[in-house]
């Protein structure tokens, strides 16, 4: 895991430490994960899973992950022109 992975998860995993100040680092880790969905056991957590999950907390069930919302065309003419090397 680069630096940067580490940082944004420390600093997505900071607010969820201070509301329960009483657990530590993997106990909020478990929890993070449990959260998502996670059902293995803990060291088979991924950090784009506890980075999605922080970020997308709060979010509406539909909303578009962080990250892909760039990708989509909503324009469907001017994805094809695009894909067909037009535009």
């Amino acid at each position: 895991m680069s630096s940067h992975r580490i940082n944004e998860l420390i600093e997505l995993l900071s607010p969820q430490w201070q509301k329960q100040g009483h657990l530590n680092l993997v106990q909020i880790i478990e929890a993070v994960a449990t959260e998502a969905g996670h059902k293995g056991p803990l060291h088979e957590v991924t950090d784009d899973l506890l980075i999605y999950h922080l970020k997308m907390k709060g979010e509406a069930p539909d909303a578009m992950i962080p990250g892909l919302a760039k990708d989509v065309e909503v324009d469907f003419k001017e994805a094809l022109l695009k894909a067909r090397g037009c535009k």
